[in-house]
């Protein structure tokens, strides 16, 4: 019984892309900056009880293009990890953080981008 060692040297691992997005998930120093950012915001756009609309995606997507960094109040939401999710997901957005009914979202603007997120 011999077992054979491979030695040749392992591949680079493929960087996921978050869905909806054209970047690699944030790490969780990345996210803890970010929401560290997001701290003195307040709620830009707010989920009520008909859930996660078009007309909601709409809106958040420009106030990601304007903001970059927004928060996002989600009202008696039944799922809420769900929610954001999938709020993150058809946004094209990373999800910062969950807390409470508040959602931070993130997404960085293709020109002139204000936020810069640290790298190691």
């Amino acid at each position: 019984m011999t077992e054979e060692i491979d030695s040749t040297a392992p591949e680079a691992p493929e960087q996921e892309v978050v869905a909806g997005t054209k970047s690699p998930p944030l790490a969780g120093f990345q996210r803890k900056h970010l929401r560290g950012l997001a701290h003195p915001l307040k709620p830009i756009v707010q989920v009520g009880k008909a859930g996660i609309t078009d007309e909601v995606v709409r809106t958040v997507r420009r106030a990601l293009e304007d903001h970059e960094l927004i928060k996002v109040s989600m009202t008696k939401p039944k799922d809420k990890k769900g929610m954001s999710a999938e709020l993150a997901q058809r946004c094209g957005a990373h999800l910062c953080g969950l807390l409470g009914h508040t959602v931070i979202l993130y997404r960085q603007r293709e020109k002139r981008s204000v936020i810069r997120v640290p790298t190691r």
